[in-house]
């Protein structure tokens, strides 16, 4: 079968397709044929050598947290009903290939209103954005500043803070981006130039926001920070910049601003399954839906990760085993 592999640290073309011996699965495990590889922006992260403190993988190996596709074999003792079944697998690395080996308890059973790739796409977002709310519990009549909100996760997010209630002000770059943003149904705010967070501050009247959802970090995130208000929530849960965003932990506990971090989005993998199974059935019933912004066949691993790295897609970025390179999904809207 064909996988991609890190070769070693560096830029996207260091992903180079090979061969791999087909898969058996071990007790409680099973075989699933991938139609579809989720790419998270942290993989490419971690390619070029990014994040040695939090992750300790070491070139050559396979990236890929996840798949969406179908379970074409078991190990021992696992129900013979899996076989066959649609699911979503998270299998911790080793992704980027058209067969996986996941425990049965990584498997999320796709519910048959969505497809495979809708579902692929809230394998790992979903997930962060059902727990994140959880986290910072989004409350009737609150404003909601979500950065990087026309990425996989900040969309997400965006829809979860309307459904609750709250106004919800969306931070991104360019106008493609931020027409997506109000199609979510949310203030649009441009944080590529100077100003923006005057521009959020007018939105409020001046008041500053109730909840930062912080996807972008950096520089970015530390001045979306400044714009919480006593008593409000910062969710410093994104580093696509290069790091989190900085903050005073003192000054904000003098402000009463109740500050989170990335740990607070590292599942178990029981609470992982639960949170995935909430997001599917959340999109199944139509109250979410990602936007997906661009698909590449897993041969061009290379060619997605360029693309992602040039914050260029909007929503999420997949790879398919067969599709033509780069092509847009067609999903790029709300309705």
């Amino acid at each position: 079968m064909k996988v991609v592999r890190a070769t070693r640290f560096g830029g996207p073309e260091v992903l180079v397709v090979g061969e791999a011996a087909d898969p058996v699965a071990g007790p409680g495990e099973v075989v699933v044929e991938a139609s579809v590889v989720d790419v998270l922006f942290v993989e490419a992260q971690i390619r070029s050598g990014w994040g040695g403190e939090y992750f300790t993988v070491e070139p050559p190996y396979v990236p890929g947290g996840g798949v969406a596709g179908r379970v074409v074999a078991i190990g021992e003792g696992v129900d013979p009903a899996w076989t066959g079944r649609r699911v979503l697998a998270r299998v911790g690395d080793g992704g980027y290939a058209e067969r996986v080996v996941a425990p049965v308890t990584g498997l999320a059973p796709v519910p048959d209103a969505l497809d495979l790739r809708e579902a692929a796409a809230l394998l790992h977002d979903g997930a962060t954005a059902m727990g994140l709310m959880d986290v910072v519990e989004v409350r009737p009549g609150e404003t909601v500043l979500v950065t990087a909100a026309a990425g996989g996760l900040g969309i997400l997010l965006a829809q979860l803070a309307r459904a609750a209630g709250a106004r919800v002000i969306g931070a991104a770059r360019g106008e493609r981006k931020l027409e997506v943003v109000r199609e979510l149904g949310a203030d649009a705010v441009d944080y590529s130039g100077p100003g923006w967070t005057g521009a959020v501050r007018e939105l409020t009247g001046g008041a500053g926001v109730d909840v930062v959802l912080d996807g972008a970090g950096g520089e970015i995130g530390t001045a979306a920070y400044e714009l919480v208000r006593p008593g409000g929530r910062f969710s410093a849960h994104g580093a696509p910049s290069g790091g989190f965003a900085s903050v005073d932990r003192d000054e904000a506990q003098r402000r009463g601003v109740r500050v989170t971090g990335i740990e607070r989005v590292q599942f178990s993998p029981d609470e992982a399954g639960r949170l995935t199974a909430r997001a599917l059935a959340e999109a199944a019933a139509g109250r979410i839906r990602p936007v997906i912004g661009r698909t590449f066949p897993l041969a061009s691993a290379a060619e997605a990760h360029a693309a992602v790295e040039s914050r260029s897609v909007v929503g999420k970025t997949l790879l398919l085993t067969g599709s033509p390179t780069g092509s847009p999904t067609g999903r790029t809207s709300i309705h």
